[in-house]
């Protein structure tokens, strides 16, 4: 039953040291008030899962939180490198960071598996690829009914999964409008889901054809951030900030000025501050 509660209570409660935890989103709705306030905890020795790895995981890396990142495609979108990422993976700063990387269909299928309570995925995949020469996780099996040869991948169960939505209702229901990419399936793989969202409201009204809706009995805790996806974008709320993406790659650059930036704008900040973020961004 889903408990709505101040961000930092929710992630004290439900992110532990050594939890593998899921943040996604898929260019919307990406979860960044959740990753800046794991951040801010100190939260350690995490295995981090994520499809489209990208500048939340940069920031949490590049502060030591992850010992490994569990993912099927790294950058800064429309940008370059994950220069955080890189120096962890080549140079161990600021702590050796292990890669287990796969296809996008791959971590799609894991977290569709995990949600169903199976023990691996099975997919047509990989034919032709070099991933399964440096990646163990990737096996195959033979299909007792055609003997066909399959891709198989351990499945995908969080300790906790994160995510931003648009809107809960009073019951602890979560809607989410527009790109909505794995974000289902990685909340009912996970033991625990905790859900930013952008406000609260009496029930859900004139729902738009691509919505999912989310049961409360599916989260564990919810939290109210305005702008709690920003840079990326919330429909309907407020537009990706395009400038942020492409400023990333500077700061990122250089270990002083990442650090720095990660003092002021998220060590020193609080969820509130999201809210000024996003003005103008309408």
């Amino acid at each position: 039953m889903a408990q709505f509660m101040p961000l930092p209570d929710a992630i004290h409660d439900n992110l532990k040291d050594g939890d593998k935890a899921a943040f996604e989103g898929f260019t919307h709705l990406i979860p960044t008030a959740a990753a800046h306030e794991a951040i801010r905890q100190g939260i350690s020795d995490l295995i981090l899962i994520r499809m489209t790895t990208d500048l939340i995981y940069d920031q949490m890396i590049g502060m030591g939180l992850a010992r490994k990142l569990v993912f099927s495609y790294a950058g800064n979108p429309g940008v370059g490198l994950l220069r955080r990422v890189r120096d962890a993976v080549e140079n161990g700063w600021p702590r050796p960071l292990e890669l287990e990387e796969h296809s996008h269909a791959a971590l799609a299928s894991a977290y569709e598996a995990g949600a169903a309570g199976l023990p691996f995925a099975v997919f047509r995949g990989y034919r032709g690829a070099g991933l399964a020469k440096v990646n163990p996780a990737i096996r195959s099996v033979t299909c007792p009914f055609t003997d066909e040869v399959l891709a198989a991948v351990p499945a995908l169960r969080p300790d906790v999964t994160f995510i931003h939505a648009q809107k809960a209702d009073r019951k602890g229901n979560v809607l989410i409008e527009g790109i909505v990419g794995i974000q289902k399936e990685a909340v009912l793989a996970a033991r625990r889901a905790v859900v930013t969202v952008e406000e609260v409201v009496e029930e859900f009204s004139g729902l738009h054809p691509n919505a999912c809706v989310l049961p409360h009995w599916t989260i564990t805790a919810i939290s109210v951030v305005p702008g709690g996806a920003h840079p990326s974008y919330a429909h309907n709320y407020y537009k990706r900030d395009n400038a942020a993406y492409i400023e990333w790659d500077e700061i990122a650059a250089d270990r002083k000025r990442f650090r720095a930036w990660m003092d002021e704008h998220v060590i020193n900040a609080t969820p509130e501050d999201f809210a000024g973020r996003v003005a103008g961004l309408g």
